[in-house]
């Protein structure tokens, strides 16, 4: 909830669904006070790599919809949200959001991993389609990995 509606607030701010990145970081940075530029562009990463946002010719293109958040008046975001979670946790963390009981995820997960021998990623990211969740996002590192890429 943290990390959505700290991205949330600048597309809110302007009301819109897409931004530049430069006015996705002064938002963030010098309108609200919330971290230093470089900070803001790191959470710009990271919002890339939860799915949260994709970048578009130099926009950032809100893949959820700002209205929906509610970002409270006093809210201030943990530096927490610049941490970038493992594919494993960001598979994690949608299938529980989907509805599915953390420890019955784990146990899936860990089921899938050893039945198929593949990596924890790769079974986390299968386990999560299977369960309906938003992790498409996550697909092109995981299939990459597995073959031998980068």
């Amino acid at each position: 909830m943290s990390l959505e509606a700290t991205v949330a607030a600048p597309f809110k701010r302007h009301a819109a669904e897409r931004l530049g990145e430069g006015e996705f970081v002064v938002a963030l940075s010098l309108e609200r006070e919330w971290f230093s530029p470089d900070q803001a562009k790191r959470l710009v990463d990271v919002a890339v790599g939860r799915g949260l946002v994709d970048e578009d010719d130099g926009e950032l293109v809100a893949r959820f919809d700002p209205d929906e958040v509610v970002v409270p008046e006093d809210f201030e975001p943990d530096e927490d949200v610049l941490r970038e979670q493992s594919t494993f946790e960001t598979a994690l963390d949608a299938v529980v959001s989907a509805g599915v009981e953390k420890q019955r995820a784990v146990a899936g997960i860990n089921e899938r991993q050893r039945a198929l021998a593949v990596t924890i990623e790769a079974a986390a990211v299968l386990y999560a389609k299977e369960q309906g969740a938003r992790v498409d996002h996550l697909v092109e590192d995981v299939r990459a990995e597995l073959a031998g890429g980068e």
